[in-house]
C-alpha cells in the first residue's frame, strides 16, 4: 500500500487561506452579514471546486470568546453529557470511538449562540444560492475533549438518513499550539490526509457524506461547535 500522504495546516499564514477583514467583522458584529458578502463566497467556491473549506478567521474574537466561555460555563453545570455513536435505538457511548461531551444548542438560550446561528443561517443562504442544495435548516451543539479524548475515522451521514448534506466545525481554543494536538484530519481523494488545528475562530465546512475524518487525541481540553446543514430527507431506508 503506498504510504499516505499527509498535508499540514497549522497557521493562516499561507495565502490560499483567507482571513476575514476588518469590514467583515464589523458586518458580523452588527450579525448583519449578507449571504452575497466575499468570504460566504469563498466557502461556496471552496466546496464546489474541493468538497471542503477552511476560513481561519470566521467570527470576532470576542464572539468566539463568548462562545467558549458559554461551553465552558455548560460544563461547570454538568449540562454536557458523553456523546454516543449511532442514532435512534442503536445509539450508544462508545469512549473507544468518541470521547467527547456535548450538549445540543437551541434557538434562545444565549446571546452569542443566537449570534452564531445567525451566522450560519447566512451561511445556508449562500450555499443554497450558489450549490442549489435545498437546505433547510442548521443543528449543532457544543462539544468538549478532555485532554486524550478522540474520534475514531467516521463520516457524518447516517446510513438510514440522508439529511445531512454540510457539516460546519467552529474552533474555540484560544492559545491553540501545534504540539497541542486535537487536530481535525480529513481524508480526501486519493486517500490524502489533511490535518487542521483547532484554533480559536476557524471554521471547517465539508460535504457531510463525502469527507471521511477523525479527531486526534489532544494534550489539553479543546472546544468546538459541531454542526450540519440538512435538507429535506428522503423516507429511512
Amino acid at each position: 500500500m503506498a504510504r499516505r500522504r499527509f498535508v499540514e495546516i497549522s497557521a493562516c499564514f499561507s495565502a490560499k487561506w483567507r482571513c476575514a477583514p476588518a469590514g467583515l467583522m464589523d458586518m458580523m458584529r452588527a450579525m448583519h452579514i449578507s449571504p452575497e458578502h466575499p468570504m460566504l463566497a469563498a466557502v461556496v467556491d471552496d466546496l464546489a471546486t474541493h468538497g471542503w473549506s477552511r476560513q481561519a478567521l470566521f467570527l470576532p474574537g470576542e464572539l468566539v470568546r463568548a462562545l467558549a466561555a458559554e461551553c465552558r460555563r455548560r460544563d461547570a453545570e454538568g449540562e454536557l453529557n458523553p456523546a454516543g455513536v449511532g442514532r435512534g435505538v442503536t445509539q450508544e457511548v462508545r469512549e473507544a470511538i468518541r470521547g467527547d461531551q456535548i450538549q445540543w444548542i437551541d434557538p434562545g438560550q444565549a446571546e452569542a449562540c443566537d449570534q452564531y446561528l445567525s451566522a450560519m443561517d447566512q451561511l445556508r443562504l449562500a450555499i443554497n444560492q450558489g450549490l442549489f442544495l435545498g437546505l433547510e435548516d442548521f443543528e449543532c451543539h457544543f462539544a468538549l475533549y478532555p485532554p486524550g479524548a478522540f474520534y475514531r475515522r467516521h463520516l457524518d451521514r447516517f446510513r438510514d438518513d440522508d439529511r445531512r448534506m454540510v457539516s460546519a466545525v467552529l474552533y474555540l481554543n484560544e492559545g491553540w499550539q501545534p504540539q497541542d494536538g486535537g487536530q481535525l484530519r480529513m481524508f480526501l481523494a486519493d486517500d490524502v490526509a489533511l490535518d487542521v488545528e483547532p484554533v480559536a475562530g476557524c471554521l471547517v465546512v465539508f460535504l457531510s457524506g463525502e469527507v471521511p475524518h477523525e479527531v486526534l487525541p489532544a494534550g489539553r481540553e479543546r472546544l468546538s461547535l459541531t454542526g450540519w446543514f440538512r435538507r429535506r430527507g428522503n423516507d429511512p431506508f
